[in-house]
């Protein structure tokens, strides 16, 4: 039975395809000839089974010839989230990785980030800031020297009142199984950055064991620490770590690409307070997407024979490029070649103006225009990455 909001908006499109999202219970849901009509605001509207069609018709008064139908070879997924880049730091992405974090700081952002002293600079930006915890071992020995009465780094920004369902801390490398029930007690959220945590040395998040403690967690580039802007290089750089983990520790449970694939999408806009806008194919919620095709002419990924869903969404996850356009964050394209050949018809509705307040942080807000052909939800700047120093006064914001 079809799952309908009966609104007065008009339906603007319809799809029928393939369809591969992730819900609560499933890491990876595969809704096959299925139906989805998105209205005129963007919203999904209704979502039913190919024999469903007759009926959908008559309920939302769109006919059959209006509907857009997928080949065998594409599929519909939830646009990735990336919970935590850094904005102003992308024009050095890709370089510069010849330091460990702290004097990789003081020699290379903090000069760039500088330049954000000037509002009317910053403004041409959106930015969220969100805070790093426990990213390095000296960063948590640095943080136990400013603040020795605290118990532990998470504590710090407990005690001021800073940890909150509405803060997002990035890395976590290091926190302890009680910070981490500090972080599900209060709703706080982990932005896992495998692609910079490689590239500093940082340390290796053992997201597994986040899981397990129940706390909320997306997947984040967090260029120019790592060296690419491509949610999929943060796909890949996840399943890596966890094999990481597994070669030190055989006994380690592995993390599966479904689940990642989760990280990816759902757990991003749960991280960023956006499950009920965004995330996954629920009525109600935007059409957040990227069209595949797996069989581009051209494309990346070579199907030797017809594929499965699942098994086209794993060849797409690890084989498929992703570069982005430099003009971050309002671009109208932000795609590279590949993946634009790959992908069509993406939805990313402004989110700028609805959740201006929803972080514990002050916001530098700047123009942020609708995106085509990629899902990037928020773009983040940490203009003081050390944001721990001043921590005080963040308190009274």
């Amino acid at each position: 039975m079809a799952d309908t909001d009966r609104s007065a908006c008009a339906i603007s499109r319809v799809y029928r395809g393939t369809f591969i999202h992730s819900t609560h219970k499933s890491a990876v849901q595969i809704l096959e000839d299925a139906l989805l009509g998105v209205n005129t605001e963007g919203k999904i509207a209704f979502i039913g089974k190919g024999e469903e069609l007759h009926k959908l018709t008559q309920t939302f008064g769109f006919s059959p010839a209006e509907v857009t139908q997928l080949t065998q070879n594409e599929f519909f997924m939830p646009g990735m989230v990336d919970t935590h880049i850094h904005a102003s730091q992308y024009s050095y992405a890709g370089t510069a990785l010849d330091l460990p974090l702290l004097q990789w700081l003081n020699t290379y952002t903090f000069p760039v980030e500088s330049r954000f002293k000037d509002l009317e600079f910053a403004n041409k930006i959106y930015t969220q800031i969100v805070s790093h915890i426990s990213e390095t071992v000296e960063e948590v020995k640095l943080v136990k020297e400013l603040f020795p009465e605290s118990d532990s780094y998470t504590d710090v920004y407990h005690k001021h009142n800073l940890l909150t369902e509405k803060t997002l801390m990035a890395h976590g490398c290091y926190l302890s199984d009680e910070e981490l029930d500090l972080f599900r007690e209060t709703g706080a959220s982990l932005s896992h950055c495998p692609g910079s945590n490689f590239s500093l040395c940082s340390g290796v998040l053992n997201v597994r064991n986040v899981l397990n403690h129940k706390v909320k967690l997306g997947l984040g580039t967090d260029v120019a620490g790592g060296y690419s802007a491509s949610m999929l290089d943060a796909v890949r750089r996840t399943l890596d770590a966890s094999k990481v983990l597994t070669i030190q520790d055989p006994e380690h449970d592995t993390l599966s690409f479904e689940e990642v694939f989760r990280l990816a999408t759902l757990g991003g806009s749960q991280a960023l307070s956006l499950e009920d806008q965004t995330g996954n194919f629920e009525v109600g919620k935007d059409f957040d997407a990227l069209r595949v095709n797996v069989a581009a002419p051209g494309g990346p990924i070579d199907l030797i024979q017809f594929e499965e869903p699942k098994i086209m969404l794993e060849k797409f996850l690890n084989l498929d490029l992703q570069s982005y356009n430099p003009h971050l964050p309002s671009s109208t394209n932000l795609i590279g070649k590949s993946l634009a050949d790959n992908m069509k018809d993406v939805w990313v509705k402004d989110y700028a103006d609805k959740y201006l307040d929803q972080y514990s942080f002050r916001h530098i807000m700047g123009p942020f225009n609708s995106l085509r052909e990629v899902s990037i939800n928020h773009v983040n700047l940490n203009s003081c990455h050390m944001l721990i120093h001043y921590i005080s006064k963040l308190s009274e914001i």
